[in-house]
C-alpha cells in the first residue's frame, strides 16, 4: 500500500499540519499495522501528519500503536524536566507549567543520539489551548539571518546545565542513576564536560552542531534547542528568581554560542519570531495520533487550561554523526 491510497483522506489546509481522517472501526492497532508504510511515507513527504479518528484512549493501546509504527523506541535521555514513564519508551509530555509556552525545539537535539520520529497520542484534550504546534526546520533555516546561521554553523552551540534537586530534572532523572562513577562514564561516552560542585550538584557543558542534514533527504535543517533552553526564553520573574537562588552560572539550563560567548535576548527573539512565522497548529481532539519527523520539524506546546494528557514516544534512533554539518 502506498501513501497515495491515503491522499483522498488527507487535508492540507494553510496554517494547519497535514490532517489524515482515519476509520479504524474501533481497532486502532489493526489500522496502524495496515497503514504503517503509507503513514511513514506521509511523514517523509510532509514532515508530520496528524491522524484523527483512531480513538486512542489508553496508554496500552497507544504504546502498541507506537511500536507498530516505528523501527524501535528509545529511552528519554538527559531530559531537562521530569516525565511520567508509562512503559519502556513511552512517557507523559514534559512537565512544564500549563500557563507557560514551551517554545519550538527538536527532541534531544543536544544528544549524540536522538529520535528520528516522534509519536504523540492525545488521551484527553485540554479545554482550551495546549496545541502541539509545528514548524518546518528547513524553512526556518532559510529564513534566519544568514550571518547568524553562519556563526552557528562555524561554532555550533553550547548547552550548559546545572542539576538541582529542587527544580528541573535531577541527576538521577537525567542519567538514570545518581552513582557518580556511572554518571561520569555516561558523560565521557557522550562528549559532555562535567564538574561536581562543593554542594554536591553537577554542572555540565556540551557543544553540538546547530544545523543537521537530514540522513535520508540530505535537506539541511535548523536542529537545536538554542532558543528554547536559553535564559531569555524564561519568564522574567522566573529568570530573576533562579539567578538570585543559584547565580548566573547555576541556572538549570542555558545556551551560548559555541565559543562560549553569551547569546543576547535579541538573538533569541529573532529565532522565536522566525519560528512563529512558520508555525502551523491544530487543536488536539481526544484519540488523535501525531507523527513528527524530529529532524525536519520542530514542535512546541502552547499554554492550556484544564486537564491535558498527551503521551509521547521517541522512535527510530538517529546518530548525530550521520547528518552533522559543522560546529560539533
Amino acid at each position: 500500500m502506498s501513501s497515495t491510497s491515503l491522499l483522498p483522506h488527507l487535508d492540507l489546509a494553510p496554517g494547519s499540519p497535514p490532517l489524515l481522517h482515519a476509520t479504524s472501526h474501533g481497532d486502532a492497532l489493526r489500522w496502524a499495522a495496515a497503514h504503517r508504510d503509507p503513514l511513514r511515507d506521509l511523514v517523509r513527504d510532509h514532515g508530520c501528519v496528524l491522524v484523527r479518528g483512531l480513538g486512542l484512549a489508553d496508554p496500552e493501546t497507544s504504546e502498541a500503536v507506537f511500536r507498530r509504527l516505528t523501527d524501535g523506541l528509545m529511552p528519554d535521555r538527559e531530559p531537562f524536566a521530569p516525565r511520567r514513564r508509562y512503559a519502556d519508551g513511552v512517557y507523559s509530555s514534559t512537565k512544564w507549567p500549563p500557563n507557560q509556552q514551551m517554545c519550538m525545539h527538536h527532541e534531544v537535539s543536544y544528544g549524540l543520539e536522538f529520535p528520528g520520529l516522534l509519536l504523540f497520542a492525545c488521551l484527553e484534550a485540554p479545554g482550551a489551548g495546549g496545541a502541539t504546534a509545528l514548524a518546518d526546520a528547513s524553512a526556518v533555516l532559510r529564513a534566519l539571518p544568514r550571518e547568524l546561521v553562519s556563526r552557528f554553523e562555524r561554532e555550533g552551540w553550547l548547552l550548559t546545565r546545572a542539576y538541582h534537586e529542587e527544580i528541573g530534572a535531577s541527576v538521577e532523572e537525567a542519567f538514570g542513576t545518581d552513582d557518580r562513577d556511572a554518571v561520569e562514564r555516561y558523560c565521557r561516552r557522550h562528549a559532555i564536560e562535567f564538574a561536581w560542585q562543593r554542594d554536591g550538584s553537577l554542572h555540565t557543558r556540551q557543544r553540538r552542531g546547530a544545523v543537521l542534514r537530514h540522513p535520508r533527504s540530505g535537506l539541511p535543517c535548523w536542529f537545536n534547542q538554542i532558543a528554547f533552553l536559553n535564559e531569555w526564553t524564561m519568564e522574567p520573574e522566573v529568570h530573576e528568581y533562579l539567578v538570585d537562588l543559584y547565580g548566573a552560572d547555576g541556572l538549570p539550563f542555558n545556551t551560548r554560542f559555541g565559543d562560549g560567548s553569551p547569546i543576547d535576548a535579541d538573538v533569541v527573539r529573532t529565532i522565536n519570531e522566525v519560528y512563529d512565522a512558520h508555525t502551523v497548529r491544530e487543536s488536539w481532539q481526544d484519540g488523535d495520533l501525531l507523527l513528527v519527523d524530529n529532524i525536519r520539524t520542530a514542535h512546541s506546546r502552547e499554554p492550556f487550561e484544564g486537564p491535558r494528557e498527551v503521551l509521547a514516544a521517541l522512535g527510530d534512533p538517529v546518530l548525530r554523526a550521520d547528518g552533522e554539518v559543522s560546529g560539533a
